[in-house]
């Protein structure tokens, strides 16, 4: 062999060495109880129990400080129900994190990432049936500045199945860092067209919404831990091709936080023409809509949570609507299993 074959194989096994010195193999593991009853006169169809435990273990290669795999498994268990695991989702994805950006693409968990949007567009059942975005996200952040971008698959075309994905961006901006002002934005649409096998009269429809809200949050500068106003506005499209252009329902969205220990209150109004969302909560839908959400945390851990939350809806003509929901979360953290060196 010549000797820049020789110098090529000793340059990549010196590379090779010092790239494996770098990997490393964690797991985690975490979970979530839950018990929410609801009792809806306005949305009958809705007024169900949901109950059930959701776990999720899944391991990571990670090849440097920056790039890692990680695979594993979200299941699902509904109290009662049979067989035991009714739900297996599957996570399987790449993650970049840089200084500024951070990148993701496969089956990944939305907690984290997409579930601090308003229940008007995604809905809080969400994080029991569909904990997984399928698809990729995006995420630029500076101190004062998060801008994400995301795609998530909700159906592949079959001849019988349609094709649906949602498809947003979400951000938030603080001018001054120290400052309690910030606003931030939320925005997705959903594309749903037909299956292979076309029916009569069925339509390519796109629906979605977007918020923009300003808000003050004095969490910390007061006696409360946590204290923030927020007002903004909050506009939905939704067509079907070839039938009509876009309706754009349009309202106002007023909300309050505050948290002292172990007790919070959440307060949201809205006010406007109702908007037909498909992922977003139902009450919505309605011209006047005022949710009060009481908080009570028994118990909160480095790693395990436990909340009760008591929530009333009132709405034109319905004002007894309320919904109660306890909440076990726990997340044990990524461990290192396993640290690659030249010597093991």
């Amino acid at each position: 062999m010549s000797k820049k074959l020789y110098l090529f194989i000793f340059v990549s096994i010196i590379s090779s060495t010092a790239a494996l010195a770098q990997q490393s193999l964690d797991v985690n593991f975490n979970g979530l109880g839950f018990l929410d009853n609801r009792e809806y006169k306005a949305f009958v169809p809705r007024s169900r129990t949901y109950s059930g435990t959701r776990t999720t273990l899944d391991f990571g290669l990670n090849l440097d400080s920056l790039n890692h795999f990680i695979v594993g498994a979200n299941a699902l268990h509904e109290f009662g129900a049979q067989p035991f695991f009714g739900q297996v989702d599957p996570i399987a994805y790449y993650k970049f994190t840089g200084k500024n950006w951070n990148f993701y693409a496969g089956e990944f968990p939305r907690e984290g990432l997409l579930d601090n949007y308003p229940r008007a567009l995604l809905n809080d059942t969400l994080q029991y049936y569909r904990p997984n975005i399928e698809g990729l996200l995006a995420r630029y952040h500076t101190e004062n500045f998060t801008e994400t971008g995301w795609i998530d698959w909700v159906s592949r075309q079959t001849d019988t199945r349609r094709e649906q994905f949602l498809f947003g961006f979400e951000g938030n901006y603080r001018p001054v860092l120290e400052g309690p002002f910030y606003v931030s934005h939320y925005a997705y649409m959903m594309h749903d067209a037909g299956a292979a096998i076309t029916v009569p009269n069925d339509h390519i429809s796109d629906n979605g919404a977007a918020e923009v809200r300003l808000g003050l949050d004095f969490s910390h500068k007061t006696v409360f831990d946590s204290l923030s106003f927020e007002g903004g506005a909050l506009v939905s499209l939704q067509r079907e091709r070839g039938v009509d252009g876009f309706r754009k329902p349009a309202g106002v969205v007023l909300s309050a936080y505050a948290s002292y220990h172990k007790i919070a209150i959440f307060d949201e109004f809205y006010h406007g023409q109702g908007s037909e969302i498909t992922y977003g909560d139902s009450y919505y839908s309605k011209p006047t809509y005022n949710r009060l959400d009481i908080i009570y945390t028994p118990f909160m851990f480095a790693r395990i949570k436990g909340q009760f939350i008591a929530s009333f809806h009132f709405t034109p003509g319905y004002f007894n609507d309320n919904q109660e929901a306890f909440k076990v979360t726990y997340d044990l953290g990524r461990k290192i299993i396993k640290r690659f060196s030249p010597d093991n």
